[in-house]
């Protein structure tokens, strides 16, 4: 079976993907929209992570990039069954200890809904502000996962011994909801799909196109049963944007619109190449046609997948 969650929209502002609505949005729209999600059927709300945006790249990415603790947290009191996905947090910008305070609270608090989503990052100016090794940024994500593993563990006081972190008889509670928060792996380089096999729970390609999309699950799933790792693993996609029926407006030529049963057919095309959760987007004009769209996808489109 096939699931749906969404990025949130307000959260975070690129140029790439935010529609002009969003400038002025705030709290009431991410409430209104989580719980539009959470009343038809999305599997999670996302939310992204930057510290900080240089002045180089705030025309194409913006400065608008909201904490995804807090966010997610603000959002969790008002919800009741949404998972809560970092999409992605960038762990190796912060101490794994601190990273695992904040997260293992989020998933006490919410009931065991976190998803934890992590990524290399890519933003250079970010990690030397930070004290981080730019260069070194994916040596650093993966140790920071097996910090991350056993700071996440059930273990009030966990311990870790490795060559940049190491704890241990340093006790954190409250623990986390879940026996074992899902640890899903960003990206789609070389690299990450191979960190995806090896380390993650989950993975969340970045920019495959569709007709990619395949051959890079096959080798997410060779590497992984290479390494004799047995568990399963969730495999995601991102769709392109989407809309809901004829549009009496430009939404893109991209945008792939019409029937609900003709969206369906092509998003079941990524269940048929192995994908187990599809990340979806609604163009809109306001927050009340986002959750119109949502409402109609849920309803209409979903039931068909």
């Amino acid at each position: 079976m096939v699931v749906y969650g969404m990025q949130l929209p307000v959260q975070s502002q690129s140029a790439i993907y935010a529609e002009p609505w969003e400038a002025a949005a705030g709290a009431a729209d991410l409430l209104a929209v989580a719980r539009a999600a959470e009343d038809h059927g999305f599997d999670y709300l996302a939310s992204c992570d930057h510290v900080a945006i240089p002045r180089r790249l705030a025309e194409a990415m913006s400065t608008v990039w909201y904490d995804p603790v807090a966010t997610l947290s603000f959002l969790a009191a008002a919800t009741e069954r949404v998972r809560l996905l970092s999409h992605v947090a960038v762990v190796g910008l912060r101490h794994p200890l601190v990273t695992a305070k904040a997260y293992a609270t989020l998933d006490h608090l919410s009931g065991g809904r976190l998803v934890l989503g992590v990524g290399a990052g890519h933003v250079q100016e970010e990690f030397e502000a930070l004290g981080v090794d730019f260069a070194r940024r994916g040596a650093v994500l993966d140790e920071t996962m097996d910090a991350l593993r056993a700071a996440l563990g059930p273990e009030e006081y966990p311990e870790h011994l490795g060559e940049r972190f190491a704890f241990k008889d340093l006790g954190q509670l409250p623990r986390p909801a879940q026996e074992r928060v899902p640890l899903w792996v960003g990206g789609s380089s070389p690299a990450a799909v191979r960190r995806a096999a090896l380390k993650g729970d989950g993975w969340l390609p970045q920019g495959d196109p569709r007709e990619r999309l395949a051959a890079q699950i096959q080798k997410l799933l060779r590497l992984r049963a290479e390494a004799g790792i047995a568990d399963p693993i969730t495999v995601g996609a991102i769709a392109g944007p989407l809309y809901v029926g004829t549009p009496d407006w430009p939404v893109g030529r991209r945008t792939l619109s019409g029937r609900p049963e003709e969206i369906a057919a092509s998003l079941r095309a990524y269940g048929e190449m192995g994908v187990h959760q599809i990340q979806v987007r609604f163009r809109s004009r306001s927050r009340a046609e986002l959750i119109d769209q949502m409402a109609a996808f849920g309803t209409e489109v979903a039931p068909h997948l």
